[in-house]
């Protein structure tokens, strides 16, 4: 277990890093172009995961995602205690490695997210963000186990863009970003109805699943 916390830790580390330090520098540099810093902050998330799936999968899992460890709560696949163990260190190494970005750009390192991303529309957004998510998770591990990790970064990269909420698709990193004010970040206000949409989104998955691959 002790392994396991310490490669979700890691995991959700880097990740935050770069989808937050990412956004930072491609709004640096896009010269005030919204779609180009979109573009450079796709670019280094789906790449990220590719790296920390591939490498940490064997480890914990590669969750780094609480809806995504719920799911496997769900299956019975993590006690409750694994569970909220997993959760609680995503959440915390979640939040550092948003300050660690703030520190690398030399910014206020402890701020509030203010960018507006409320509305029925953002939560809906949500729902089938991380429903996709955990679709392409479960449906990989049931087909073919070595591609997730390709799969997970092809993803959220193409849900960055047909997303309109631009994919957060996980509580960690929802509430990590309500902690940027930033490209990356989220009204603080925001984050409880994307929390709810990420973890109805995530059990709607479990069921089509279970569907999916049942025998008749």
């Amino acid at each position: 277990m002790t392994r396991h916390l310490a490669a979700e830790a890691v995991g959700t580390f880097f990740f935050l890093a770069t989808v937050v330090g990412s956004g930072i520098m491609a709004e640096n540099l896009a010269g005030g172009n919204i779609g180009i810093a979109l573009l450079g902050n796709t670019i280094a998330t789906g790449a990220m995961l590719f790296v920390l799936i591939t490498f940490l999968g064997p480890i914990s899992g590669a969750h780094f995602n609480p809806a995504v460890t719920f799911v496997f709560w769900l299956k019975r696949e993590k006690s409750t205690l694994e569970a909220l163990m997993y959760i609680l260190i995503q959440l915390l190494f979640g939040l550092l490695g948003t300050f660690a970005a703030h520190l690398m750009f030399a910014l206020d390192i402890f701020q509030v997210g203010a960018v507006d991303r409320g509305g029925f529309n953002q939560w809906v957004s949500e729902l089938i963000a991380t429903m996709g998510l955990l679709l392409t998770i479960l449906g990989c591990l049931k087909t073919n186990p070595k591609a997730v990790p390709a799969a997970v970064g092809l993803y959220i990269s193409a849900a960055y863009w047909f997303i309109a909420s631009t994919s957060f698709a996980n509580p960690a990193v929802t509430i990590a970003r309500g902690f940027t004010n930033t490209f990356s970040g989220i009204d603080l206000s925001h984050v409880p109805m994307f929390i709810l949409s990420q973890f109805a989104g995530a059990t709607v998955a479990l069921l089509l699943i279970q569907f999916l691959f049942s025998r008749e």
